[in-house]
């Protein structure tokens, strides 16, 4: 399948918004991201579980098209993003596809709801250079490139002892606490992200009260009260 190389991420978009879709595909094709994602765009959650073979008329498919990660809307007609989450991982607990949801809107219902039904991320629209790396810190492709190596062996484990084994098992974290501590950490990322936007809220909130302000005094002008400050 072309785009399916080692260390090609393949990403099925679904979204139904024409512009959106191509902004994730320039992103994801330009030289920065350096052939590292293969993109196949759907419109629809629908088109996207025929794809990848969970009705019954796309089952055909899906050896052929299988993909490294589902990267959806939330916001979609019929069938929600979150929807598609939910059968993604309900149907295909063997190997679950990574599932990173988009939103527009940064709720924190909404992402806690995502990440509690097992989206790997979320992350606020428009997609930026900056998400890039979230995305390839979700692909399986990726991590199977790096833990293989430049020479393409796979990596070597080595066990000295039991009870060195058991000590690491014991310092790494439930997955629900990774799970709580992911979602933390996408909470602050979506607050940063938006306090960008309060110096431009602030002045546009000045220049609103200045127009309404302008308005008012040739209001008085025009009823000759303009020196009369309490002129009815």
């Amino acid at each position: 399948m072309e785009g399916g190389g080692r260390g090609v991420t393949r990403v099925l978009l679904v979204d139904d918004s024409p512009v959106d879709r191509r902004v994730v595909q320039l992103l994801l094709s330009s030289s920065a991201c350096a052939g590292s994602f293969h993109v196949i765009a759907v419109d629809s959650a629908k088109k996207a579980m025929e794809f990848l073979g969970l009705k019954e008329e796309g089952k055909e498919q899906k050896q052929e098209q299988a993909i490294d990660m589902v990267l959806t809307d939330y916001c979609m007609p019929e069938m929600t993003g979150y929807e598609l989450l939910k059968a993604i991982k309900a149907l295909s607990p063997l190997k679950p596809i990574p599932v990173i949801v988009m939103s527009s809107e940064n709720e924190p219902q909404r992402i806690s709801r995502c990440m509690n039904a097992g989206a790997e991320d979320f992350i606020v629209k428009p997609l930026q250079s900056k998400d890039v790396q979230r995305l390839r810190n979700c692909s399986p492709a990726s991590t199977q490139c790096c833990d293989a190596g430049s020479d393409g062996e796979p990596p070597l484990l080595l066990l000295p002892s039991d009870h060195v084994v058991v000590a690491t098992a014991a310092a790494s974290p439930p997955p629900s606490s990774r799970r709580r501590a992911h979602f933390a950490g996408v909470l602050h990322s979506s607050s940063v992200e938006l306090s960008h936007y309060f110096p431009f809220l602030f002045k546009f909130i000045l220049l609103v009260y200045a127009i309404l302000c302008l308005g008012e005094l040739l209001h008085r002008w025009s009823n000759g009260c303009f020196l009369n400050l309490w002129c009815a």
